[in-house]
């Protein structure tokens, strides 16, 4: 273990700033032939997503691309012509995970270069669990139900409307843990990271010896792991594995896709596990606490970034299924008992948790 293996230092310092100014940072050239490129991320906390150019022989390549907006695409347009090409000249997509930030605009990527774009098998998979949008909604608003949200609450999420013309788009490249997509003798490689969703991947820049993380490790948040609506996934163990999986990759840079770049891995990777062994003891403590409680009565009781009052729409929907990831894995570590089932249950099941074993047990449990 290095020095900077167990240090956590910023150093994408003018994209810090640009976070704590609230405005989009700079296109920067991170390394030779690399550049981080901004794009606007609309009516989000998140504020911008880090897309990635990568200079190959084949042509520019692109690392995500960017919320389907209008201001994204300009973004992203501008982007690339500030690093000295077109994004006609795009010669390929290698996108992190299936969120519409991340994969948002990468058919109209395709549309104007002829680009490929190369995403994990498993996030395909993921996206036709669903024929439509509509049909998300629906298993997404029976989910929460069982969560125990409110029905007004429920209501309030799902406002009329269409979602991400990029639904269901197919990839033409599906990729697996340990692939080279722009071939056997190039520096990037796919790394499977599965947790923040079923196919997420890392790319390692082999030459440069920089990891491109998505939003597997962020360097201020930890990444949200709900779990589908349709699949009782052990999405925090998951999480967990691949953080460990990581640990002690003794990379020089962590280029992430939103906030900024910094050092640090291995520290970055502690200070969030140990985030989550916080968030497992809080959780027990709550279901001790209170009485078969359901999971929205446990996230209000647990400590968040800000008031659970002020916690509204998706930030909630969010919290919501970050407390169920907790309980679900506590609960597929025989800890916890009571979780609703899935969709074949009844209509008017709602979870309602309860410890398998003394709290004193449960904690003891949690530290081995």
């Amino acid at each position: 273990m290095t020095v900077d293996d167990q240090t956590f230092i910023v150093t994408g310092q003018v994209q810090q700033q640009a976070w704590r100014d609230r405005v989009l940072p700079p296109v920067e050239q991170v390394r030779p032939g690399l550049w981080s490129v901004p794009t606007p991320f609309p009516q989000s906390p998140l504020r911008y997503v880090l897309a990635y150019l990568l200079e190959t022989p084949r042509g520019p390549v692109l690392v995500d691309t960017g919320w389907p907006s209008e201001d994204a695409w300009d973004g992203l347009v501008a982007g690339v012509r500030a690093t000295g090409h077109e994004i006609g000249e795009v010669s390929a997509v290698l996108i992190t995970h299936g969120h519409a930030d991340h994969f948002g605009l990468a058919r109209r990527i395709r549309r104007e270069s002829g680009a490929p774009v190369m995403i994990h098998e498993l996030e395909v998979a993921a996206s036709h669990q669903f024929a439509s949008i509509a049909e998300f909604r629906a298993a997404d608003r029976l989910w929460l139900r069982r969560r125990g949200m409110p029905a007004a609450e429920i209501a309030a999420l799902f406002p009329d409307g269409d979602g991400p013309p990029e639904w269901r788009d197919p990839p033409d490249v599906l990729l697996q843990d340990g692939d080279r997509p722009l071939g056997d003798a190039a520096a990037v490689r796919a790394l499977w990271t599965p947790g923040h969703t079923p196919g997420h991947l890392c790319f390692v820049h082999e030459e440069h010896n920089v990891l491109l993380t998505g939003d597997h490790v962020l360097p201020r948040i930890s990444p949200n792991i709900s779990p589908s609506p349709r699949v009782r996934a052990d999405t925090l163990g998951e999480y967990l594995g691949s953080l460990a999986a990581i640990e002690d990759m003794p990379v020089d840079e962590v280029l992430p896709a939103h906030e900024y770049r910094f050092r640090g891995l291995g520290a970055r990777v502690r200070q969030l596990q140990e985030h989550h062994r916080a968030r497992l003891r809080e959780v027990i403590e709550a279901v001790v606490e209170l009485d078969g409680p359901t999971t929205m009565a446990v996230a209000e009781r647990l400590t968040w970034s800000r008031p659970w009052s002020e916690s509204k729409g998706i930030v909630r929907r969010s919290a919501v299924g970050e407390t169920y990831a907790h309980l679900l894995h506590l609960e597929r570590r025989g800890l916890l008992t009571g979780g609703a089932g899935g969709e074949e249950a009844g209509l008017g099941q709602v979870d309602a948790w309860r410890p398998a074993a003394e709290a004193g047990v449960l904690v003891e449990a949690l530290l081995r």
